[in-house]
């Protein structure tokens, strides 16, 4: 794979030989940067999605380019996110988690429609609200599938958390068009933050109310509980230790680190192969408009959701064939995906609608692995530590992969437009060039995944073993489903 990606990259070559002599180095444009920040708002997470379409518009209307490229809203979210993420799922581990998962919507939604509130003259407190909004994200992200591996067990489980994962591109495609539409509908960019909280209040009361909170280990212990609960320190070390955990979270954040520069820089390559076939003019505004987000933040929506159904079924029929399929199938959907993901870069030049059919097979083989690496955490990780290990598996992942990777891309393709002169062309290129990337660490998180299933067997007998151990005297000789 990686001679193939290496061979295609050649063929993505062959236009440099054309470009003009080296030119002196040039500034990124102010609109240059604001695209940046306009094109992230296509990011891949579920429930933040109508934050995240607002705040392009709040950065176009209340930012400076210098304060923008430093402190943009969405990189503090993530950083706040993840290092929040650790303290939930300690929490979550010890107390009550339907408490603290309804208590953190509740604040990340009313932090949110506060925000709608705040004028140009106070952006740092619009940056402030960001990062509390990832406080409160943090706190369901990392309980949520506990409560879930609480309920259910095996393939059961692996259902429940599809129909889960579901709500990341359900709400990745729907966040960033009901929120565009309703700043233009109501004429006001503020608008599109008054949108989810009102969703995000009414789920954190269902969830109050009707979701049970089921004692930790009961689907697994046959109505038993574990009753040892072990130190912080002590869950870290063995999570360290857990092969299984350590390599699927490695592969997870190639994912994250993929989903994370496509999501800011796909539209605008798309934008700039447009202007390279002469399909589309040169934007010279602040502020573009171009439907190539729109049609990529579909595109994601549709993706993610076949990707999670076709993963989950995937992952069911293989288990009859195979014990390692859950590892096996997300490194043979993200092999697979390399491929299609490397294939945009030579097609986007001829044909936009070529590299949109790329897209959308790349990502969806992206995306298969999204429950299935939940559900192998399930596996290898006992109850009582569960939260703990979705936490630092979500900080991993952001703190190799999102958190990083748009602005990587971007150092990226700014060194190789300092190279030759500044054109169309060349603009379009060195994008593409930064981009390949991707596919070489999406490579790699195949071939994480393919350590995973080397040491699945393993981990997991060592998770029941544990288990065991800590059921119940009576229960010992109980078969587990």
């Amino acid at each position: 794979l990686f001679s193939l990606i290496s061979s295609l990259l050649y063929v993505y070559a062959d236009d440099v030989s054309k470009q003009p002599s080296p030119h002196p180095p040039q500034l990124p444009s102010g609109a240059e940067v604001l695209g940046l920040v306009r094109s992230h708002s296509t990011g891949f997470y579920s429930k933040v999605q109508y934050i995240h379409a607002s705040v392009t518009v709040v950065c176009h209307h209340i930012q400076t380019n210098i304060f923008l490229l430093f402190f943009p809203p969405s990189a503090v979210f993530i950083c706040s996110f993840m290092v929040a993420a650790p303290i939930f799922g300690y929490l979550g581990d010890r107390f009550n988690r339907k408490v603290i998962l309804s208590c953190g919507i509740f604040f990340w939604s009313i932090v949110t429609l506060s925000s709608s509130f705040i004028s140009k003259e106070y952006y740092w407190l619009f940056v402030l609200s960001r990062g509390l909004v990832g406080i409160g994200e943090s706190s369901y992200s990392s309980i949520s599938p506990t409560i879930i591996g609480d309920l259910f067990t095996n393939n059961s489980r692996t259902m429940m958390l599809s129909v889960f994962y579901l709500a990341i591109p359900l709400g990745s495609g729907l966040g960033y068009i009901l929120g565009s539409s309703a700043k233009e509908a109501a004429g006001d960019w503020h608008w599109s933050l008054r949108v989810s909280p009102v969703l995000g209040i009414t789920a954190g009361t269902l969830i109050l109310l009707f979701v049970p909170e089921p004692k930790r280990g009961s689907a697994d212990q046959m109505g038993g509980r574990i009753k040892t609960r072990t130190s912080w320190l002590c869950d870290m070390k063995a999570l360290a230790k857990n092969r299984s955990y350590v390599f699927s979270s490695l592969a997870s954040s190639a994912v994250s680190f993929a989903t994370g520069a496509f999501g800011m820089w796909i539209p605008v390559y798309l934008a700039r192969a447009q202007v390279v076939q002469k399909t589309a003019e040169p934007c010279t505004k602040e502020i573009c408009s171009s439907t190539d987000s729109l049609i990529f933040g579909a595109i994601t929506c549709v993706t993610g959701l076949l990707g999670v159904v076709i993963g989950a079924a995937t992952t069911r029929l293989c288990r009859q064939k195979t014990e390692r399929a859950d590892p096996l199938v997300c490194a043979v959907s993200m092999l697979g995906s390399a491929i299609f993901i490397c294939l945009i870069f030579v097609v986007a030049k001829k044909s936009i609608v070529g590299a949109y059919v790329c897209i959308f097979i790349g990502e969806t083989l992206l995306f298969l692995n999204w429950a299935i690496t939940a559900d192998i955490l399930m596996f290898v990780v006992i109850p009582t530590r569960r939260a703990t290990a979705v936490a630092f598996q979500s900080f991993t992942s952001h703190l190799l992969g999102d958190a990083g990777s748009p602005y990587l891309i971007g150092l990226i393709s700014d060194a190789l437009q300092q190279s030759y002169a500044t054109s169309a062309l060349w603009q379009f290129l060195s994008l593409g060039y930064a981009l390949m990337l991707c596919p070489f660490i999406i490579v790699l998180g195949g071939m994480f995944f393919l350590a995973t299933a080397l040491f699945f067997l393993d981990d997991r007998e060592k998770c029941q073993t544990l288990q065991d151990s800590e059921r119940p005297r009576s229960q010992k000789n109980v078969p587990v489903s």
